[in-house]
């Protein structure tokens, strides 16, 4: 089970990395004639064109007296037929913008995952650190830094990210929206993490190995990170697993409520966001 999960975890890693090459479609371009379009329907390896039959209705057909062969490892694709053809390879169907439904969620992976990674590993590092600090330090430091951490806990995470971002500009640009969430998903996670190391260290720096490294003359620096730490590492895999899907929700949901990436960036959250949608649709339409 372990193996299939480190499987599963890989293909979907090399997925979003691969967004270029598997997309068949830029993730921004609208085809004005396929809103809402169904899924290509292969022939072999061919495809007809779709023909728009009913606006209202959103009905299409296809054309079949014309046959489009697929086109593998061409124009840095994977797999891509010839626009000039009239044909468009649309493997999940359109959005009400036209664009390709498939190549959006393969590079809106590369956004969520990414930024998901990142907060991890930021809250994984600064709870790790906190919480070894105050399991080695014990007394005050331990006090002063497990009721902080407490603090932080017993906040509703998604409402204090909720705040934290709507106190901001509403409009940045997407790179400052990715350091923003990854800063406000790490400064949310780290307190949980920060609780289960820092009972581990305050119970391994007990045991005779640790005891034997101050006999020794082993500086705290040291001892902690050379040695104590390392006995976390069992408990950070599990957080981790558990902190990033956390985090890819939490993005969609900021994206979802408008206080994420903007709708013209690729993500899961921005996907979800079918009234922005709309909106820019109505827009195209009335344009």
């Amino acid at each position: 089970m372990r193996r299939a999960g480190l499987v599963l975890l890989a293909v979907v890693a090399f997925v979003a990395v691969a967004a270029p090459w598997l997309s068949p479609n830029d993730p921004d371009k609208a085809f004005s004639n396929l809103l809402y379009a169904p899924p290509t329907r292969l022939h072999g390896a061919a495809v007809h064109p779709l023909r728009l039959v009913s606006r209202l209705e959103r009905l299409f057909e296809e054309d079949e007296t014309t046959t489009v062969p697929l086109d593998f490892f061409a124009r840095g694709k994977l797999v891509s037929v010839d626009e000039a053809s009239g044909a468009t390879l649309l493997v999940l169907g359109a959005d009400a913008l036209g664009r390709d439904i498939f190549s959006r969620l393969l590079y809106g992976a590369r956004t969520s995952l990414a930024l998901a990674a990142l907060a991890t590993l930021g809250a994984l590092l600064v709870g790790a650190i906190v919480g070894g600090i105050a399991g080695y330090a014990g007394g005050m430091v331990d006090e002063l830094l497990s009721r902080f951490s407490d603090f932080i806990l017993v906040l509703p995470a998604i409402y204090v990210a909720l705040a934290l971002r709507a106190v901001m500009p509403l409009v940045l640009p997407a790179s400052t929206v990715f350091i923003v969430l990854v800063a406000i998903f790490a400064l949310m996670g780290w307190p949980i993490v920060a609780r289960g190391v820092r009972a581990i260290i305050a119970s391994e720096r007990e045991r005779d190995y640790a005891l034997a490294g101050v006999a020794l003359g082993a500086s705290p620096g040291r001892l902690l990170f050379r040695h104590l730490l390392p006995a976390a590492r069992g408990y950070l895999a599990v957080q981790a697993t558990l902190l990033l899907p956390a985090f890819i929700l939490a993005e969609a949901t900021l994206s979802y409520v408008g206080l994420g990436f903007p709708a013209t960036v690729p993500t899961w959250g921005t996907m979800l966001d079918r009234k922005s949608t709309r909106l820019n649709s109505s827009h195209v339409s009335e344009s």
